[in-house]
């Protein structure tokens, strides 16, 4: 199958990231990446873009130099009642969100605690649409659950293959199998993601690739193919202008 979309990935305006976003795209349109993902961190995060960056984001053309853009956040959960950091009227132009936790947002906390400010924040924002890095070690978590929460509702369970790398977040790698292994169970839908704070990883998920043959995960839900992540996307209402 084609491996050529990529919706987790950073520019300068993140502040801790090193391309900016055409050279993203030139990156894509060098690279054979069809769909680019633009998503920086929200306005929690340190150094992150002002959140009128993300209602301001309608400026940027759907397609450049013949790559895709979707534009998406990655949206940090604040706290147990499920808050993410982008008001609805600020996701008014965007694509999707991604829900992440990051711990000098949101601290690890107990199994509780973690699981309720997750599943909240889906239930409350309707744009979620990918679960970021879940299988960071510092959070606990009912990996099981939450497989049964995104397969309900139609939602992507983000393999990261920074985290795969031991880039970010070390020790995530045994913890993204097992929950590959849940997807696979369950029928639930996966996509891959660079995480990338640099042009150069863009669409670079060969560990990811590795440990999904290695479970014989099934082609057919894991959502990097353009046509297929689209079809995805228009059927749950987004993407009116492609």
């Amino acid at each position: 199958m084609k491996y050529s979309s990529d919706l987790h990935t950073h520019t300068i305006v993140s502040g801790h990231a090193y391309s900016t976003l055409l050279e993203n795209v030139d990156f894509c349109a060098k690279n054979g990446i069809e769909i680019l993902g633009t998503s920086e961190h929200g306005p929690a995060m340190p150094n992150a873009p002002h959140y009128w960056y993300f209602g301001n984001l309608k400026v940027v053309p759907r397609v450049i130099n013949g790559v895709t853009i979707l534009r998406g956040c990655e949206a940090n959960i604040l706290d147990t009642d499920g808050t993410i950091d982008l008001n609805e009227y600020n996701q008014t132009h965007l694509d999707y969100l991604i829900a992440s936790f990051h711990e000098n947002v949101f601290s690890p906390n107990t199994l509780e605690s973690n699981m309720k400010a997750l599943f909240s924040a889906v239930e409350n924002n309707e744009k979620i649409e990918i679960l970021g890095h879940l299988g960071n070690p510092a959070y606990e978590l009912d990996y099981e659950k939450i497989v049964k929460l995104a397969k309900d509702r139609d939602i992507m369970i983000e393999i990261n293959n920074s985290s795969m790398l031991g880039n970010s977040r070390k020790g995530s790698d045994s913890n993204c199998t097992k929950i590959a292994e849940l997807c696979k169970k369950h029928g639930a839908k996966i996509i891959l993601n660079s995480d990338a704070h640099i042009c150069f990883s863009i669409g670079q998920f060969k560990e990811s690739i590795d440990m999904l043959k290695s479970i014989n995960f099934p082609e057919e839900l894991i959502m990097n193919d353009p046509e297929r992540l689209i079809a995805h996307l228009k059927n749950k209402g987004r993407l009116t202008d492609l």
